[in-house]
């Protein structure tokens, strides 16, 4: 190949080097005095019109003072040749080498450093905004910010399930944020592709730039986004590092607020097609280790972004550039507003209110710009926003959304996956809209398969807000302001192992106070028609049922003819761990189960799934109809939950993460005294705070616990007779990482209290 090369240069070639690349082969070429870059390509049209095109831009920018690799002539005048290399016809091309350390090489980077960097960008692109390429103009390709979507074919490629999700999310959001405004936003061609090996360096300031191979049209900013992106993407605070870099570009290239909206989001886009390429690459080509150099960076950096705050991020670019920022109301303006027209009674969380504003995975934004770790909500089961739900749901919408007395293939569809995570004989499901109206749906189907009305039912037991539901709820109706008890209700004792009558963490425990309950049963003036309760009571502060209980209770209650409900609303879906349904883990099978919040990730759905022999009796009286329950989004959506839940597999995760948290509670409770149970299983944890030294309920430690949390950007809750527990119940996305953040807060709160 020297022999090649050398009969078209006038330069003695006294040596050659092969360079990494990405795509195509480079060769660093030493002569007497010099060095030169030979650049070559596989031969096709485009490809020659690109090259031609890329030379153009470096000899419009020749004569400027920064320094860029300058297009060498060969020996006959010409800048591009085509040439028979190795067996190919292949574009050849020679440009004068720069020196300077990358970068990439930098060991700590300065603020400064970026700066002049900021400063470099800002002098180029004013230079390119007088340049002019139709080429250039009319090249659509995947590393363009504003072409992202050309990267969704390559979404499938990333191994992991939740990151593929993770990069679908932010599709979305450049979708919403970002493509209904690309027509308004300042255009020109920009160099693209500002990364840490293609910026050089020399006596503390960037030097110059090399590799305009990814030269684009495109919004401005987009050049922004991209130098922003890998400038920070090995940082633990990008933001802090993007401010510098703003504000020196801003002070020579004024940015406008319209880019800077924008302009998270951008990056994230950036970061998504970085992943998706070195995902594509690799699997190509294993061996291209220049494809994925910066892979674990990108991924790293698209994890953290997820924890920042849009607006907060939005803010932060705002005072790089000197605009101002419009700080959202104040938290009690919103409540007063609220109050006006919604009741105090549906109250709110925490001393100080969070203002919402959105949510992502186990994330929660606030209108102020600040990030919560969801330590708490179990509803967005698979994590807030999920694109995946989110997908199904607004194509679904837009294709059919109806009521059950049509005919539609994904009622079937999803019926059927859903039954196949319950044993054999539970085989009908009825949809309706809520864990309430399930439970109401239960005790009317119960009532209608044994003609009786008296039900038992689980002290501290919540079961909905129907009328129904607050009569089988302890929780509601021995409330103080509560109506009482009702005389067709038997409450049976909460089998704790904690607190209660009997504590041997075993099935003894469990037999014992089964035990209780049947006898409850047999002395009461009344057969049940139905035994109804959690697996873990939430509102009882998380307790666990004993070991065993049901597998001696549920018999007696079948044999006197009633019928046994489990109350999955909580617990189901795989969050405990170890299973889908609570109620495995006490190796029975209900003749009911009432399934709600986490079926719809945060949509509202919710259902009754029981035998063919309850369904039958209920068939017998009035029609059942829900307008909603069962419609084709939701439908859609229950699938896509199902889909996630397998692909992420989420319940494992829920095991190991559980399990996990679970181990660093159980660590602090030894250190702290008022720690006095850590219970639960899964991602359904509860943590019961004391008074040292005694089991007197702590109240008030727990409600600073709750409080100073919050106050540190954690959300957890609290719960029990007392509200003495605090709960802990995460979408199941939640890390060992978001575990640890938050016993390592519980216990510098506890440490200072």
């Amino acid at each position: 190949m020297i022999n090649q090369i050398q009969a078209q240069v006038d330069f003695k070639i006294l040596d050659i080097k092969k360079l990494d690349g990405y795509d195509n082969r480079n060769y660093k070429l030493r002569s007497d005095d010099q060095s030169h870059i030979l650049k070559t390509y596989p031969f096709s049209d485009e490809r020659m019109a690109l090259v031609e095109a890329e030379n153009a831009a470096l000899l419009h920018l020749k004569n400027g003072k920064q320094a860029f690799p300058k297009p060498i002539s060969f020996s006959d005048g010409s800048f591009t040749k085509v040439l028979e290399m190795e067996g190919e016809k292949r574009i050849i091309r020679l440009l004068s080498f720069l020196e300077g350390t990358f970068l990439g090489d930098i060991a700590s980077p300065t603020p400064d450093l970026y700066r002049s960097l900021a400063r470099f960008l800002a002098r180029m692109n004013t230079r390119l905004q007088s340049f002019d390429h139709s080429v250039i103009k009319g090249r659509a390709w995947e590393w363009d910010l504003q072409r992202l979507g050309l990267n969704k074919k390559y979404i499938s490629d990333i191994p992991d399930a939740h990151n593929r999700n993770i990069v679908r999310y932010f599709f979305q959001q450049f979708d919403q944020k970002v493509a209904l405004v690309l027509p308004e936003l300042r255009k020109s061609i920009i160099h693209n592709d500002a990364n840490e090996w293609n910026i050089l360096v020399a006596d503390g300031k960037i030097s110059g730039l090399i590799d305009f191979g990814d030269l684009a049209y495109t919004p401005l900013i987009n050049e922004l986004a991209v130098a922003l992106t890998y400038a920070c993407y090995d940082k633990d605070d990008p933001l802090l590092w993007a401010a510098p870099l703003l504000e020196a570009y801003h002070d020579i290239l004024p940015l406008q607020k319209q880019e800077l909206d924008i302009l998270y989001y951008l990056i994230a886009a950036r970061l998504c097609i970085s992943v998706c390429n070195s995902a594509h690459a690799k699997k190509v080509d294993p061996y291209n280790n220049y494809a994925t150099v910066s892979e674990n960076n990108a991924w790293s950096m698209l994890h953290r972004w997820l924890a920042i705050n849009p607006i907060n991020a939005r803010n932060t670019f705002y005072e790089a550039a000197g605009f101002s920022i419009t700080p959202a109301k104040p938290i009690e303006e919103s409540i007063e507003r609220r109050h006006n027209v919604i009741s105090p009674i549906l109250s709110v969380s925490y001393d100080r209110p969070i203002h919402v504003e959105r949510s992502v995975f186990q994330y929660m934004y606030d209108a102020h710009g600040n990030t919560f770790l969801d330590a708490y909500n179990n509803i967005p089961q698979v994590g807030h926003s999920h694109p995946k739900v989110v997908e199904a749901g607004m194509q679904q919408m837009a294709k059919l959304n109806t009521n059950t007395r049509y005919h539609y293939d994904l009622l079937p569809e999803y019926a059927e996956r859903l039954l196949a995570k319950f044993p054999d004989v539970l085989n009908k499901v009825f949809f309706v809209n809520s864990g309430s109206a399930a439970s109401d749906l239960a005790i009317r189907m119960t009532i209608a398969h044994t003609g009786r009305h008296h039900l038992m039912v689980m002290e501290h037991g919540y079961h909905g807000n129907t009328q129904i539901g607050i009569d089988i709820s302890d929780y509601k109706f021995s409330n103080k302001k509560g109506a009482g008890q009702k005389e067709n209700i038997l409450k049976t004792p909460i089998p704790n192992t904690y607190r209660g009558k009997y504590t041997t963490d075993d099935r003894k425990a469990g037999k014992q106070y089964a035990a209780d309950a049947i006898a409850q049963v047999e002395q009461y003036d009344h057969p049940v028609a139905a035994f109804i309760s959690e697996p873990i009571v939430g509102c009882g502060g998380q307790v666990p049922l004993a070991k065993g209980y049901l597998k001696q209770l549920y018999p007696a209650i079948r044999k006197q003819g009633g019928v046994c409900i489990s109350d999955e609303v909580q617990t189901g879906f795989g969050r405990t761990g170890d299973y889908f349904w609570g109620f495995e883990a006490q190796d029975v099978v209900p003749d009911m189960v009432i399934i709600g919040k986490p079926m719809g990730n945060g949509h509202p759905m919710a259902a009754v799934v029981t035998t063919d022999e309850i369904a039958e009796s209920f068939g017998k009286g009035v029609e059942f109809f829900s307008s909603f329950g069962g419609n084709p989004v939701s439908c859609a959506i229950g699938l896509a939950v199902l889909d996630v839940i397998e692909e992420e597999g989420l319940q494992q995760k829920a095991k190991t993460v559980g399990d996990y948290y679970q181990s660093l509670l159980r660590e602090l409770q030894q250190k702290y005294p008022c720690i006095g149970d850590v219970r639960g299983s899964g991602l359904f944890l509860g943590v019961e705070i004391v008074k040292d030294g005694s089991m007197q309920s702590d109240t008030e430690l727990a409600h600073h616990i709750k409080n100073e949390l919050r106050n540190r950007h954690i959300l957890i809750s609290t719960d029990g007779p007392h509200n003495s527990v605090l709960k802990s119940k995460p979408p199941l996305c939640f890390t060992k990482e978001n575990a640890k953040t938050v016993v390592e807060h519980i216990n510098s709160i506890l440490e200072a209290y």
